[in-house]
């Protein structure tokens, strides 16, 4: 987002559509889910903006967490890009009838065996082999009430697989949903996560109360 050379105040990016995304980008739904979402974030008053995706795997991490409003930006977003984004979730979830209905979502089912966090990033990195394409997508605060710390998984997934890290950025003062550049790992994850978390700066949440610690740091804080 670049700034006014008049006025000095951030100029709004221009707003994504479908048609931005590029061949290599996984992709899911039909012309009238694409509508769908399209006519959802027009009556919650919302946009999409910010850098399309060109690479064919990614971790997608998502922040500010504070509300349950976030999923339905991020759902109405994923249906008016015709974006194809896997998330995770317990494996006995997917026991009966449901467990069809979770993988049609695209819902990956996590078996908790031995180091949990491991044994995730495992069956993560496995999953990234497995698929010509895919993006991963992962809310790093973990929580939606004030985390004091990001979870650090996503970073492992995406070093171990050898895949790019895409924030996106959810400005309920701009009503706006940011896609940001690729961000490509160096293996400094100190360095890296602080310069990951400073793209969120200045961002306001849905709830305030609920900022996670890393992001109420001086120069991060709306």
């Amino acid at each position: 987002m670049g700034r006014s050379p008049i006025t000095g105040q951030a100029e709004p990016a221009a707003t994504l559509t479908a048609d931005d995304l590029g061949p290599l980008v996984p992709r899911r739904g039909t012309p009238f889910s694409q509508a769908l979402g399209v006519f959802w974030l027009r009556m919650m008053g919302w946009r999409v903006s910010g850098v399309a995706p060109m690479v064919p795997k990614a971790v997608f991490i998502g922040a500010p967490h504070t509300s349950n409003r976030d999923g339905f930006v991020a759902a109405a977003t994923i249906l008016a890009l015709r974006l194809r984004i896997t998330v995770m979730a317990k494996a006995e979830l997917f026991k009966g009838p449901l467990g069809a209905f979770f993988r049609w979502l695209d819902v990956m089912p996590v078996y908790r065996t031995g180091s949990n966090r491991g044994g995730q990033i495992d069956q993560v990195v496995a999953r990234f082999a497995e698929r010509e394409s895919i993006y991963m997508g992962i809310a790093p605060e973990g929580t939606r009430h004030a985390a004091p710390e990001w979870k650090r998984g996503f970073y492992h997934m995406a070093v171990r697989a050898g895949v790019p890290i895409v924030p996106f950025i959810l400005d309920f003062g701009r009503k706006e949903l940011r896609i940001t550049p690729v961000f490509h790992p160096t293996g400094d994850m100190e360095a890296d996560m602080k310069a990951l978390i400073s793209r969120y700066q200045g961002v306001v949440p849905a709830d305030p109360s609920r900022l996670s610690g890393p992001l109420r740091e001086p120069g991060n804080a709306g």
